[in-house]
């Protein structure tokens, strides 16, 4: 509940005012509200509308989406989706993930600065929209805002994306809160910290140790490389700061790139084609981990688990490991408080 005050030597007619805070509003990428066709319609509509995500001019995309992509990608990918569905809560693991880990840095926050943040969440598609979560930090007093998007590494078609729909919605704000973004936190030593903790104890747990350990992370279209995005280069000095701290040799890890999509030539190698190549040359027992989501999702639990498990199995691996996101595990979490707490400098004691 909101607490209201009235301003200091305001008069005595002078509205109840909510008190001044800090929000921290943690950003991922969206989850349709259900599987059905409908629901998966205007997910994927939305999503695949973002000019970030898709650059190909609009008169010649968007007759290809309405009529032939939406007409038939809404039935497979809520089917994909209901794979992994979490049934009790009715909602993506996504959803809950992020909620969990909305609660987690809320706890934090808590400790470190007691009442005076306030921490949320929201999805660059689908709900809880950018636009109605800070709407509601608005109205609860949240005169500054830390924008948070959850993808370590920065690329265009997330990071920049999230940070445009942000502040997209401080545009319909009569009163604009002050505003920063956190920015892509790659080579964050914490962050790295927890991935190599997650990786040494998943190998404990293992009757054998992989041979190969392949950091998957989602792809793009080579030509945003060309073009100066970055994320190419992020993705790979996160494997290189992971080896070293796991203190491995240089073969030890590979980079992929996975869920292509359309025509165009993307990132390499992938994923599906380098986990297939490896147990042809004779790798039978591989781990996989995702560096790029901060949190499982139906490209980790569904395409990872499926259909790259599947092309490792089919050519010939026996073996296989998914190395499940950070989640909210404790040690991942330190790291967003972390990262959060030295972007809010100035703002806070």
């Amino acid at each position: 509940m909101t607490e209201l005050h009235r301003p200091a030597h305001a008069p005595a007619d002078h509205p109840a005012l909510p008190r001044a805070k800090v929000g921290v509003l943690l950003a991922n990428l969206g989850t349709p509200d259900a599987t059905d066709y409908w629901s998966m319609r205007r997910y994927l509509n939305e999503f695949l509308s973002d000019r970030r995500v898709i650059d190909i001019a609009p008169w010649k995309w968007q007759p290809l989406l309405q009529l032939i992509i939406l007409s038939k990608r809404p039935f497979t990918s809520g089917a994909n989706y209901r794979l992994i569905w979490n049934k009790e809560r009715d909602e993506s693991p996504l959803m809950t993930i992020t909620r969990a880990q909305t609660e987690a840095l809320a706890s934090r926050m808590q400790e470190a600065y007691g009442g005076a943040v306030q921490v949320e969440f929201c999805m660059r598609y689908g709900n809880p929209s950018t636009a109605s979560v800070v709407e509601k930090m608005v109205k609860a007093g949240c005169e500054k805002i830390l924008f948070f998007p959850l993808y370590p590494q920065y690329a265009g078609a997330t990071t920049a994306t999230a940070n445009d729909q942000f502040f997209r919605a401080l545009m319909g704000q009569k009163w604009q809160p002050a505003a920063r973004t956190v920015p892509a936190y790659f080579d964050d030593p914490l962050y790295i910290e927890a991935l190599a903790a997650s990786v040494e104890r998943s190998y404990a747990a293992l009757p054998q140790r992989p041979d190969r350990l392949v950091a998957s992370y989602h792809g793009m279209p080579q030509r945003y490389l060309r073009e100066g995005d970055p994320y190419h280069c992020q993705c790979q000095k996160t494997t290189r700061l992971l080896r070293e701290r796991l203190g491995w040799e240089a073969d030890a890890i590979d980079t992929s790139f996975q869920s292509v999509f359309g025509r165009e030539e993307w990132l390499k190698p992938y994923t599906v084609e380098h986990v297939a190549k490896l147990a042809q040359s004779g790798v039978r027992n591989i781990a996989v981990i995702a560096p790029a989501f901060s949190a499982d999702c139906i490209e980790t639990l569904e395409e990872i688990q499926g259909e790259i498990r599947e092309a490792f199995v089919h050519a010939g691996g026996e073996s296989f490991t998914y190395i499940p996101c950070l989640n909210d595990d404790s040690a991942h979490m330190d790291a967003l408080a972390a990262i959060a707490g030295r972007n809010l400098a100035g703002w806070l004691a």
